[in-house]
């Protein structure tokens, strides 16, 4: 039983540090005409200031529900916030009515049919999760 359980806390450990290496790919639906975006782009949707991609269609970005390894690791690429100050952020546009945060979806597969389902959604997610239903416009390291 010991040995049971030092196996499965190694398991664990692992596979919380590859999640944590894990690359972050930000992706859009595979039929869309955007092929590649800058970080200063990306955190302008995600911080509401704008809902436009370049070359003018309109984008809606998506972050899964309180995913708070991967949303944190992303706003703090992207955007230089914390999730403390992201908070803070959306607090007060919500309360000035400036500004409502991205829509959440419970998980990445949902996430990924939405996209693909030909919205012009946008979002984040770790490149393994890739498939040919949605494509990669920018690599966060």
């Amino acid at each position: 039983m010991r040995m049971l359980r030092s196996i499965l806390a190694g398991a664990a450990l692992t596979l919380s540090a590859c999640l944590c290496h894990a690359e972050l790919v930000v992706v859009v639906p595979a039929k869309s005409p955007v092929n590649a975006l800058s970080e200063n782009e990306v955190a302008d949707i995600f911080l509401g200031r704008t809902s436009q991609v370049p070359g003018g269609g309109t984008v809606v970005p998506i972050d899964l529900a309180d995913d708070a390894a991967r949303r944190g690791k992303f706003y703090q690429i992207v955007c230089g916030k914390s999730p403390a100050q992201l908070r803070a952020y959306w607090s007060k546009l919500v309360f000035t009515g400036s500004g409502q945060p991205p829509r959440e979806v419970a998980d990445v597969e949902a996430l990924k049919k939405l996209i693909a389902g030909g919205t012009n959604a946008i979002a984040y997610i770790d490149s393994g999760q890739l498939d040919a239903s949605i494509k990669a416009v920018l690599t966060l390291h």
